[in-house]
């Protein structure tokens, strides 16, 4: 299962490597990551996902209490969140189909930042389900590349889960 860990610390320089060399040190991989400054001056959030069960991400979370930069650790997988990630997508686009990739990506909400002879580049905001949907919908017309800034998220504040609240949806 992957878990999107979000982590306060104190905004210094190597607190980042020293993260990471936890990481390699125990054999985990960080399929995800995110880092920039949180709310209040010399903390910076770091947004990982990372794939474990819950009794290694446990052990994880309790080696990342160890470092001495490290403010708080939160597993927010199962709460609710608002998460986003942002992707730069660069799509093969000839005179005969640029129309219809515009419509595909005006359905994703995407926007096209830049235009060139043979290609469009898509700029896309949402969540990673809609990062994977678009890339699958635009993959027939070949894409050249991808530029992903991995997973930010906050916890919802209202507690609402959208993700329950679409499964609901779709039943009815």
């Amino acid at each position: 299962m992957k878990h999107t860990l979000s982590v306060l610390v104190e905004d210094e320089a190597g607190v980042l490597t020293r993260i990471a060399g936890l990481f390699a040190r125990r054999g985990f991989n960080i399929e995800s990551l995110a880092v920039g400054p949180a709310e209040q001056n010399g903390i910076a959030r770091i947004t990982m996902v990372v794939p474990g069960d819950d009794r290694e991400i446990e052990q994880l979370t309790k080696q990342l209490y160890k470092l001495i930069n490290v403010l708080k650790v939160q597993d927010i997988t199962e709460v609710p969140c608002v998460e986003r990630e942002l992707m730069l997508m660069k799509v093969n686009a000839t005179s005969s189909n640029r129309t219809e990739i515009i419509e595909l990506a005006q359905i994703f909400r995407a926007r096209v930042v830049d235009v060139g002879d043979d290609s469009l580049t898509l700029e896309v905001v949402g969540d990673p389900g809609k990062m994977v949907a678009i890339v699958q919908r635009l993959s027939r017309f070949g894409i050249r590349e991808i530029a992903r800034t991995g997973k930010v998220a906050l916890v919802r504040e209202s507690g609402v889960n959208t993700e329950y609240l679409k499964v609901q949806q779709a039943r009815v």
